[in-house]
């Protein structure tokens, strides 16, 4: 039995994979992000979870997630995993890895994540050639679900949103003050996903030239930033894979476009992908 795990800081797909043409066992769990959680912390959050793994015979554990950035990292899921899989193989990698065998395969081309995160990588034969290293939530993820939700925060702080806009995020999201948004940007764990959350409310809004504006900017630097630095920018599809790729496809195919990029595939979650690439193990 192999099992997949697709992690991101906001939530976590486990995927059990018993046989090529059996029916995969897929279930939901919190986000897990290394770089914010120490192991404890992990397993204490996913503990009804990583319980379920005992009652399995699993022999192969491929674990790909956001916030993998070192061996520190990837020894922390380690840490995680192993009392509860056994002797089973336990393979971890980043996200951006993830995106890249289940968008790519074994053809040239970037692939991208705009999820909670962002990050983007040129693949060529399955492997990671080039990346245009990301800066994280504080310094980079433009495009994605936090940066979305970080610039409109921004706006409502400035004073910038327009009079109907600003009725309608008071009226959901209450009135919050400076002191409140700092408390979740510098004192509560996971900013980033908390910043995300308000990114649903630009896409409830993405026809108010407002919100399209500011989406349609998101991905422009994105794009500035990353995409058309690299080497082959031009030359290969460029895919995507992520909740904000997915939901805001109209825009963000029509900024790459512009950008002189050719798009590729955009899918919601790479666990599809993943699962092909795996199954031919068992």
């Amino acid at each position: 039995m192999i099992l997949i795990v697709e992690s991101g800081s906001t939530k976590t797909e486990w995927r059990y994979i018993s046989g090529p043409t059996q029916a995969y066992e897929s279930f939901f769990s919190d986000g897990i992000n290394p770089y914010y959680q120490l192991a404890a912390d992990i397993t204490a959050a996913q503990r009804p979870t990583l319980e379920k793994l005992s009652q399995k015979s699993i022999q192969y554990v491929f674990y790909y997630g956001t916030g993998i950035a070192d061996e520190g990292k990837s020894e922390i899921i380690n840490q995680v995993l192993r009392p509860f899989v056994g002797d089973a193989q336990i393979s971890v990698a980043n996200d951006l890895i993830a995106a890249g065998i289940s968008l790519c395969g074994n053809e040239p081309g970037i692939a991208c994540i705009l999820g909670t995160g962002a990050n983007s990588g040129y693949f060529e034969e399955g492997k990671l050639k080039e990346q245009i290293p990301p800066l994280g939530f504080w310094l980079g993820d433009e495009g994605s679900g936090a940066n979305l939700g970080k610039r409109l925060v921004l706006t409502y702080l400035h004073h910038e949103l327009p009079l109907d806009l600003r009725e309608l995020f008071i009226k959901r999201f209450g009135t919050l003050s400076r002191l409140d948004i700092f408390e979740h940007a510098y004192q509560k764990e996971f900013p980033n996903r908390w910043f995300a959350s308000f990114s649903k409310f630009l896409f409830d809004h993405r026809k108010h030239p407002f919100c399209y504006e500011l989406i349609e900017k998101a991905f422009q630097d994105f794009c500035q930033l990353y995409l058309v630095k690299y080497d082959s920018a031009k030359m290969v599809p460029v895919h995507f894979t992520g909740s904000v790729a997915f939901y805001y496809s109209d825009i963000l195919k029509r900024v790459v476009t512009n950008s002189g990029l050719r798009v590729g595939i955009i899918s919601e979650a790479p666990m599809a992908g993943l699962t092909l690439f795996h199954k031919k193990l068992i």
